[in-house]
């Protein structure tokens, strides 16, 4: 039994982390309908904030966060300008392709050595690692950071979106950009918004994600960020619950399946979930069904 909820508890750290990156999915397909494939970037960006502000700057970790949270956001509204709103009135594909496009520069632009540089780098762990003994459970002070930070950057986005005039804008565009521009809302500004929000939890996610498995590359964002789109999509894409509890689910299914079955099939058993629940509810698990065209 200690063995299962230790295994839960590793599940759990990994889970809230995909959180992170998967709110910003949701949130941006929410507004304007677009899967940003450079989000998971975004968050590699994030990992390389913390980093230098962690080995180079030192600042204590929190800062670091925060640091980090600030650069993806105009990271993430840069994007949005230049890349983007361009396109907004373009065929889907065309945005989804440049989305494509944008990750794939942040990859290799970052790999250049005036840059990030190519090379795997260790993350700077900014305290000691203890571990506390809870019946037989080993929870460790990163994790419990994880969870924390997490948890309060979760419920500050949920009370953002519904308690916040900001918010209540992003939910109009959500419905019709063309109503909301006539209630008077800055629709351009709000997707920005919108963009800016989601970078910046990826960024924390970054620096987490460092603390927690402490080695960065360039493309380190990749597969989080895969997974971390097939955790919305599972729970429900541009439903901001859903992505939680998709990230959750999903964390604790690829840690499970390391522990008690293969860490090779971990990534097969956790994209075999998501098919088996997109068979029952094509919309995920909290998502509504809808008709479009992609």
């Amino acid at each position: 039994m200690a063995y299962f909820l230790q295994q839960l508890i590793n599940g759990l750290q990994l889970g809230f982390v995909y959180a992170l990156i998967a709110l910003g999915y949701t949130m941006v397909y929410g507004i304007v309908r677009l899967i940003n494939f450079a989000h998971g970037d975004v968050f590699m960006v994030g990992a390389y904030v913390g980093f230098y502000a962690l080995a180079s700057w030192k600042l204590p970790w929190p800062l670091a966060i925060v640091a980090a949270m600030a650069g993806c956001a105009a990271l993430g509204m840069f994007i949005e300008r230049v890349a983007y709103r361009p396109l907004r009135s373009a065929p889907r594909i065309s945005a989804l392709i440049t989305a494509m496009g944008v990750s794939l520069f942040l990859e290799y632009f970052t790999s250049l050595r005036f840059v990030f540089g190519p090379d795997y780098r260790a993350f700077p762990r900014p305290f000691a690692v203890t571990s506390f003994d809870v019946g037989g459970v080993s929870i460790s002070n990163i994790q419990i950071i994880v969870f924390a930070v997490s948890t309060v950057l979760m419920v500050g986005l949920t009370l953002f979106v519904n308690k916040t005039r900001t918010g209540l804008a992003m939910r109009a565009v959500s419905y019709d950009h063309n109503t909301a521009r006539l209630m008077g809302v800055n629709v351009d500004w709000i997707i920005s918004v919108t963009f800016g929000v989601g970078s910046a939890l990826a960024g924390a996610g970054g620096v987490l994600y460092g603390i927690a498995y402490p080695q960065i590359n360039p493309f380190m964002g990749v597969m989080p960020g895969l997974k971390a789109f097939v955790a919305a999509v599972l729970g429900g894409i541009g439903v901001i619950p859903g992505a939680m509890l998709g990230s959750v689910i999903m964390g604790v299914v690829e840690t499970f399946t390391s522990a008690y079955v293969s860490s090779t099939l971990r990534d097969a058993v956790a994209f075999g979930v998501l098919i088996l629940v997109l068979l029952v509810r094509p919309a995920g698990i909290l998502g509504k069904p809808s008709r479009e065209k992609v």
